[in-house]
């Protein structure tokens, strides 16, 4: 099915557009799970660095609820322990949670069965919201549509590690079509393409929907270069393989060498070598060599190629700039769609679930610019000028913009929704599988590197915040907190920073804890901690005035930290709805918290369970409810009760944890955030300390 656009002639035609969509989306992702052979195979996995398949299969309906609960949407959890261990995938970041004695994964059917409820709460939204045309991001429907986005990237994604799996656990699902023709390759040659002004970036008033990436501005100037008529194909390949190409690691660089040695391969990952020479692995099925088809690869063995044809050839050969790919797709004569129809390319399973023959669709004399296989680029990831995340999931790009992801373009035959469409950026570390190959350009248009918090105001003021200087003579707070609650711990073996943000209080609490463990519920905070962590250093931006801002820089080493990083760990979390690992811990301190959550209460009833004997809860607060954060009924305080008495926080917490808790002390203390050289917030916050009885 095509997606959507967000406009219309009317709402009810658009809320019927919107549930086939969505019920389109919900039945496809099913139908890719009947590849897995059997039920035990939900709980195998494709490779070691993902979950099983049943974290997947339940993954794109939490999704829903979660983003729903957080956009305040909906207030009732449907399942609240699937919605804490199907939430958060694996891109193999720090924070990652692999290890599966955490995990107790449920029965297939009882997934299915949450599945189904999901699908109806979806669908009486779709019925019910109220929106207009046409939709905007800060539309209760754009979460829907989100939802809806996120089930179709992992439609193509399940597909890939379901190829990945053994042959023996998977089977053949007649709606899965493979391509039925191949033959040998047909030579590659090279095309001009005329360069200049490239525009990259959409506004918000585009008619498709996108993701946060996606909007802003970026211009660049290129010039003309040269670019492969066709995608490398198993055939062009081959002749690396048969020279040597991953036995010579001249053609690699160092994470290439890395990705060698670690995994040994020695040719394409969905190559099967035989007896007889090499075979292919489709989804379901082992075939003989499609040679006019494109090569299946990392982009560290798409940039050992070109290297390979570089010193063949005295040419220097490389994978296209994420502006040359804007250049390509414009001298194709390419529209977006909806203006192109799905048959003009391989996407969309329309023809196949499988890559096809190179030379099967073309678009002004060059072929797959979109479809067939995705491209690796030589670009890594950034967002444009004017990026800003969008709240309802604000770790959907800012974390990949690390330098270490590579932009894939042009989608794939399993590509559909956002996937298609012409704005759409997605970008993977280097050595990760997909449905990708490559096409090589010649070019002298070069790279810039970027700082990665350039873009992220809000990450740069949380880390002059917690790293820059003190200001007004008022202590850092996060240090300040840590010393505190550590005073107040009988028991100094683990500690929990819950919203840690950019971990400066869980540096501080290693000073006197065995383990700290530093949550987060946004990834863009989470990933601070975690880069000074295992990078020793991170750059941020201070604001100085307007648009000017000075660069700052520190070090573990400067921090005095560096005997103490392997004392802390950094996870993603969401405090109203914990993994149940989460527990064991003899101080857990929740700094500037609980008037941001969007249900204090579940929070405050579930952290006695947490907590070991006479463990330690410190919390602090300047109590500024808003009902952006959380909705005015829960509120903990701030608020004239019904008959007129006012109700204070601190009072509330003695209700709702005095029968588990005992007051131990509380305090004012301030703190100074910077906003620019001149505009400071200088807050009071109240901490108080319970002791667990």
């Amino acid at each position: 099915m095509y997606p959507i656009t967000l406009d219309g002639n009317s709402v009810d035609e658009k809320r019927a557009e919107i549930k086939r969509y969505f019920n389109n989306s919900f039945d496809l992702f099913e139908k890719v799970f009947e590849v897995l052979r059997d039920e035990s195979v939900f709980y195998k996995k494709s490779e070691p660095t993902r979950h099983p398949m049943i974290f997947y299969f339940g993954h794109t309906a939490t999704f829903f609820v979660n983003k729903l609960i957080n956009m305040k949407i909906i207030q009732e959890r449907i399942n609240p322990e699937f919605e804490s261990i199907f939430a958060v995938g694996v891109d193999e970041m720090d924070w990652d949670d692999l290890e599966e004695n955490r995990y107790k994964w449920p029965k297939v059917a009882e997934v299915r069965e949450y599945r189904d409820r999901v699908r109806a709460l979806v669908n009486e939204l779709i019925d019910t919201l109220d929106f207009s045309l046409p939709i905007r991001d800060d539309s209760a429907m754009w979460i829907i549509l989100m939802g809806i986005e996120h089930e179709r990237i992992h439609i193509e994604t399940s597909l890939v590690l379901h190829r990945q799996m053994p042959i023996e656990f998977v089977k053949e699902v007649e709606d899965f079509v493979l391509c039925p023709h191949a033959g040998e390759a047909v030579k590659n040659e090279m095309l001009p393409v005329k360069g200049g002004t490239i525009k990259l970036g959409k506004s918000k008033e585009h008619h498709l929907y996108g993701w946060d990436n996606e909007y802003g501005s970026y211009e660049e100037q290129i010039a003309d270069f040269q670019a492969g008529k066709y995608l490398v194909s198993n055939g062009e390949f081959m002749e690396f393989i048969e020279n040597g190409g991953y036995e010579n690691e001249a053609y690699w660089d160092e994470e290439g060498k890395a990705f060698l040695h670690k995994s040994s391969a020695r040719h394409p990952h969905f190559w099967v070598k035989t007896e007889a020479g090499y075979k292919y692995r489709a989804l379901y099925k082992i075939i003989d060599m499609p040679m006019n088809w494109p090569v299946d690869v990392n982009a560290l063995e798409a940039e050992a190629f070109c290297r390979y044809k570089s010193q063949k050839e005295g040419v220097v050969y490389q994978l296209s700039s994420e502006a040359e790919y804007a250049a390509i797709y414009q001298a194709s004569g390419l529209h977006d769609i909806p203006q192109l129809h799905e048959s003009r390319a391989n996407i969309n399973f329309y023809h196949y679930s499988s890559s096809c023959p190179v030379d099967e669709f073309g678009f002004n004399g060059i072929y797959d610019v979109i479809g067939n296989v995705w491209q690796w680029s030589r670009t890594p990831i950034r967002g444009f000028k004017g990026f800003e995340v969008h709240p309802a999931y604000d770790d959907f790009s800012a974390p990949t913009f690390d330098e270490k992801h590579a932009l894939i373009l042009g989608a794939s035959w399993a590509s559909s929704g956002n996937l298609i469409m012409q704005h759409s950026r997605y970008a993977f570390r280097k050595h990760f599988f997909q449905n990708a190959g490559f096409r090589y350009v010649i070019s002298n248009n070069e790279e810039k590197s970027e700082d990665i918090y350039e873009s992220d105001a809000l990450v740069s003021q949380y880390c002059e915040f917690q790293y820059g200087d003190e200001h007004f003579g008022v202590k850092n707070f996060a240090i300040a907190c840590a010393e505190i609650a550590a005073s107040f711990a009988k028991n100094r073996s683990k500690a929990l920073d819950l919203g840690c943000a950019t971990g400066r209080a869980s540096f501080e609490l290693a000073k006197y804890f065995d383990i700290v463990e530093g949550v987060d519920f946004s990834v863009r905070f989470v990933g601070v901690g975690s880069k000074l962590k295992n990078e020793g250093y991170v750059a941020y931006s201070s604001k100085e005035e307007g648009e000017i801002t000075k660069p700052k820089k520190v070090t573990l080493q400067e921090l005095g930290y560096e005997a103490l990083k392997e004392k802390v760990a950094f996870w993603q979390g969401d405090a109203c709805n914990l993994k149940p690992n989460f527990k064991g811990y003899d101080l857990i301190m929740a700094t500037n918290l609980i008037d941001r959550l969007y249900n204090p209460k579940l929070f405050l009833e579930d952290v006695s369970s947490r907590l070991n004997a006479e463990g330690i809860l410190v919390l602090t607060s300047p109590y500024t409810w808003q009902e952006e954060s959380t909705p005015k009924e829960l509120w903990l305080g701030g608020y004239y009760d019904a008959k007129g008495k006012e109700v204070r926080t601190l009072e509330s917490l003695r209700e709702t944890l005095g029968d588990e808790f005992e007051l131990l002390h509380h305090q004012d203390l301030e703190f100074v955030i910077k906003e620019t050289a001149r505009k400071y917030q200088h807050s009071i916050a109240e901490l108080s300390v319970w002791k667990k009885k």
